[in-house]
């Protein structure tokens, strides 16, 4: 086990990309909400559902190198507020394994961290952060968000 708290035993920057199905684009989507909004605003209530590729880029069409899938959903009232749990599915030449990431996302924010709380393979039982920085939004239907991923508790497995 490799734990140091000041420094990441492993570090990776990943691109996310989430491209919302809109009622016409079956073959592009790559997420679905399975709620509507409710009328408080801000997206409140709705649920979404991905399988979302992750690039060593922020190239929508590069070669993914692993897969997001999850759920987010909006839970507060007032100001965009998303909450993640999530899978990172790595099954590469340079990656086997996952990863499991879970937390609030206040998107006003430039930066939000959330929490990884666990891996196989390659991640066995990782412990980490994940800071997100949203770096293209096209409407509702696509986002990009760089994910800088720093492990704090690494075990060779």
């Amino acid at each position: 086990m490799t734990l140091k708290s000041d420094e990441p035993c492993k570090r990776i920057v990943l691109y996310y990309h989430d491209i919302l199905f809109n009622g016409t684009d079956l073959a592009n989507a790559t997420s679905a909400k399975i709620t509507n909004d409710t009328q408080f605003g801000y997206h409140f209530g709705m649920m979404v559902v991905f399988d979302d590729p992750m690039t060593k880029d922020g190239h929508l069409h590069s070669p993914p190198v692993a897969r997001a899938q999850g759920f987010y959903f909006y839970d507060k009232r007032g100001t965009y507020n998303a909450w993640f749990a999530y899978t990172l599915i790595f099954n590469s030449t340079e990656y086997k394994g996952t990863l499991n990431i879970m937390g609030a996302d206040p998107l006003p924010e430039k930066t939000r961290d959330l929490s990884v709380v666990g891996g196989t393979g390659d991640f066995f039982m990782a412990r980490g952060i994940a800071t997100f920085t949203t770096e293209d939004v096209q409407g509702d239907y696509y986002f990009r968000l760089q994910m800088d991923i720093k492990l704090y508790e690494c075990y060779k497995t």
